[in-house]
């Protein structure tokens, strides 16, 4: 069954998360604004430490506190507003209507409980009027959704006891077993062997095309840009710099930033000397400079770009950057074509 795209799910407008520290304010996300409909998968991509988790871990109130708090902006799931949600509402949301994949099943799973506890104590949140044998039998059926070979035996498993890629879709089972609107993957397969990754891919696949959920896939790997998502946001530095549709984004990077990531992928059809890689470090988030935060490894910067951050500037319909450059109508930094490796 195809996937229809439908209304908008989750609103994000303008979100600020900083932590405060000893050493300073740390930008950590940075007025990232985006929208993600019913059935449409949303990758989020960038250098490691540009936001991308602390965006997810804010979407579901989940920043690290005391230290981390939303200071501005609004997120804004099926119209109503989470921000300024208590604590204990909060809990009646995480799971019943937006979940998420944590990037390690290793540290996600509780060592001491079985694999069926853990997902009964997900399970019963839905249904807490059930009694034990019927919480047991949604336990095997949400095993099964995820592909889990013998699940009436597995789960009475401890994670110590299934492999890599099966602890994966266990913490898949938990997140979808409460029926969520929203999923957030946050780099699910980065522990999984190319096999395993190709066939959890798949199932993500599978599992979205039979429920229509929404997706967030955090990820580096633009292979599995390519074959899973719909729409692209790049992040740098606590911002997001380029937002889009897949195919406009690899056809025509319009922030020198998304170019140079997509130069760096390697090309199976150039035998080249030395892969291509960006100079420099991003900049600190507690010293941020005021303005573009790529200007210092940009080969584009002008002195107007290390004074003023570029507003968002419309390339196509649906496909906004920001960079200087896009004032001018019509230009645009680049061309590259990506096809997809997974």
């Amino acid at each position: 069954m195809p996937r229809e795209i439908g209304d908008v799910v989750l609103e994000v407008e303008d979100l600020h998360t900083y932590c405060f520290t000893r050493f300073g304010t740390v930008k950590a996300v940075d007025g990232v604004s985006f929208h993600l409909r019913q059935g449409e998968s949303l990758a989020v991509v960038g250098e490691s430490g540009c936001g991308k988790t602390m965006t997810a871990l804010s979407l579901l109130r989940l920043q690290p506190r005391p230290a981390a708090r939303i200071v501005k902006g609004s997120i804004r799931l099926e119209g109503e507003e989470l921000v300024t949600k208590t604590e204990e509402e909060m809990r009646q949301i995480r799971g019943r209507r937006i979940s998420m994949i944590l990037q390690d099943p290793q540290t996600s799973l509780n060592p001491v409980y079985t694999v069926g506890n853990q997902l009964l104590e997900s399970i019963r949140i839905r249904h807490p009027g059930d009694d034990r044998k019927s919480l047991l039998r949604r336990a095997i059926d949400a095993l099964k959704q995820v592909r889990v070979a013998a699940p009436d035996r597995r789960i009475s498993d401890y994670p110590h006891q299934i492999s890599g890629g099966m602890k994966q879709r266990v913490v898949g089972a938990i997140a979808i077993s409460c029926e969520p609107k929203v999923i957030i993957a946050d780099e699910p397969t980065t522990s999984l062997d190319v096999t395993i990754q190709a066939q959890y891919l798949r199932l993500l696949r599978e599992l979205q095309e039979e429920t229509n959920l929404a997706l967030i896939f955090i990820t580096h790997d633009f292979g599995i840009v390519a074959k899973m998502c719909d729409r692209v946001m790049v992040m740098y530095a606590g911002r997001a710099v380029e937002t889009g549709p897949v195919r406009d984004i690899f056809n025509h990077p319009s922030h020198p930033y998304t170019h140079a990531l997509l130069q760096s992928v390697p090309s199976m059809d150039e035998d080249v000397a030395r892969l291509y890689s960006i100079s420099g470090q991003p900049p600190a988030l507690w010293d941020v400079p005021p303005g573009c935060r790529f200007a210092a490894r940009c080969p584009h910067a002008d002195d107007r770009c290390r004074r003023e951050y570029p507003p968002a500037f419309t390339v196509s319909d649906g496909h906004t950057a920001s960079c200087w450059r896009l004032e001018t109508a019509g230009s645009r930094v680049g061309t590259v074509k990506l096809e997809a490796t997974v």
